[in-house]
């Protein structure tokens, strides 16, 4: 039977690929049930009509940022730290790291659902959004957004259980966490029973209801004294160099998923000025690109712990091994969702509408950004790979790069009358970039001898 302490051996010492891919796989588990998620939500609106699915792809952007930021930034940057400190032995800092992480994940949760409630509809119609469209944007986001708290809850505590390279606990909770979200959606959206129909809204409140149990779940397991570190608030000081250990890579990798959202929101725009339909259709294919960083994450937060803790051991060589290890795996994975979609565009673009006119854009957008998936697996994995060092400004800036690219050439096609399929070249080509960048970022940045 696996203990912590042969847990830890394994990650600082083990085989790099087998290691990575027996952490990696019950992350990998609960990301699948995070894009079939997605999938339930879009089939759910999509079923309501084309303005509540144009409406959604306005939103949809700022959730998945949500969950970005709180999962794969800061969470990174929680998880970072706190296997550093038991890389090196240090189990108090690690306890100590904990309690610092939850009061960063109260304040992000408050404040990210203040900008929203009250900048949200501003946001929608800056990308376009109208009459209907606008109306069942503003509608539902009211109510996903009053619970971003819950959402930053449950990622930080699944980001400390995960830094102490425990896998299995964060990915049987967020498990469950979406098929009780698949239920509730369906429910509450299209009516069931004596459940009326209560349309997008009810999408929203099923994510809400589905979230809080999951919280309630990780805060038991911390509180419990199950794992290596607990839960406990007693004779807690808040002290600002904890704070900056984990800011220091949260706060700065932060600006990456900004940056990947800043590029769909231009997209966004810019395609609403194409009609409803060009929206409706580059938000199915929107949907498949977001889902796919759920997939690559679930590989790249598998390599944050073996990284950290090989850097809080001073291992700098194994270190570099697992973020490139960790890479070609994610590369890998996409390069196969890349290939089907790019072949067969209709079993992605049929699951949400029968549309023509939309499913005609939805096509377009498959199988022109569909080869360049890999490179963008890779380049985010390498991103998650980074914060395990503590070096993450090289793929940050290599998100930089995609985002100048996305701006000045969309501006120029969007003053030259572009057309949807040109638009859909330069995602792919953004993509390509990214991944290249962050590469080059990660093979030519020091990473030392301690982070």
């Amino acid at each position: 039977m696996s203990t912590p302490q042969h847990d830890l051996q394994s990650m600082l010492h083990g085989p790099i690929l087998s290691t990575l891919l027996r952490l990696a796989a019950p992350n990998v588990l609960a990301m699948v049930m995070t894009v079939l998620v997605g999938i339930a939500e879009t089939y759910y609106v999509g079923r309501l009509g084309t303005a509540p699915l144009a409406a959604m792809a306005l939103v949809f952007p700022f959730a998945m940022l949500t969950q970005m930021m709180s999962a794969g930034a800061m969470g990174g940057g929680v998880s970072a730290a706190i296997s550093r400190a038991l890389g090196a032995s240090d189990v108090p800092r690690a306890q100590t790291l904990l309690q610092h992480a939850l009061v960063i994940g109260l304040g992000a949760g408050i404040l990210y659902s203040a900008i929203f409630l009250i900048w949200g509809p501003g946001f929608y119609r800056l990308l376009g959004g109208k009459d209907a469209v606008l109306s069942e944007a503003v509608r539902y986001a009211s109510v996903l957004f009053s619970g971003a708290l819950l959402v930053w809850l449950l990622n930080t505590l699944a980001s400390i259980i995960r830094g102490t390279g425990n896998m299995r606990v964060p990915s049987v909770g967020l498990v469950a966490t979406a098929l009780l979200q698949i239920v509730l959606g369906g429910v509450l959206s299209l009516g069931a029973g004596p459940a009326p129909a209560m349309g997008m809204v009810g999408v929203a409140l099923g994510h809400i209801i589905a979230t809080a149990a999951g919280v309630g779940y990780f805060f038991w397991y911390l509180v419990s004294g199950q794992g290596r570190l607990t839960l406990r608030w007693q004779g807690f000081e808040m002290q600002a160099s904890l704070f900056a250990d984990i800011l220091k890579v949260g706060a700065t990798a932060c600006l990456s998923p900004v940056q990947s959202v800043l590029a769909i929101l231009i997209f966004t725009g810019m395609l609403a000025q194409l009609g409803t339909e060009a929206l409706a259709g580059y938000g199915i294919g929107q949907r498949l690109e977001f889902l796919l960083i759920p997939i690559a994450f679930g590989i790249g937060v598998a390599s944050v712990p073996m990284v950290g803790m090989a850097m809080g051991a001073g291992d700098v060589a194994r270190a570099r091994r697992v973020a490139w290890v960790a890479g070609g795996v994610s590369a890998f994975n996409l390069a196969l969702i890349g290939a089907v979609v790019t072949l067969a565009p209709d079993l992605w673009a049929r699951l949400f509408t029968s549309n023509e006119a939309v499913l005609g854009y939805a096509r377009q957008y498959l199988v022109t950004a569909g080869p360049a998936f890999p490179f963008f697996g890779l380049g985010l994995t390498l991103y998650f790979a980074s914060q395990g060092a503590g070096q993450v400004i090289g793929p940050v800036l290599a998100g930089t790069v995609r985002l100048v690219l996305v701006a000045g050439a969309g501006y120029w096609l969007s003053q030259h009358q572009g057309t949807a399929d040109r638009f859909y070249e330069l995602i792919a080509i953004a993509m390509v970039l990214y991944g290249l960048v962050t590469a080059a970022a990660v093979k030519w940045t020091p990473w030392g001898a301690k982070a």
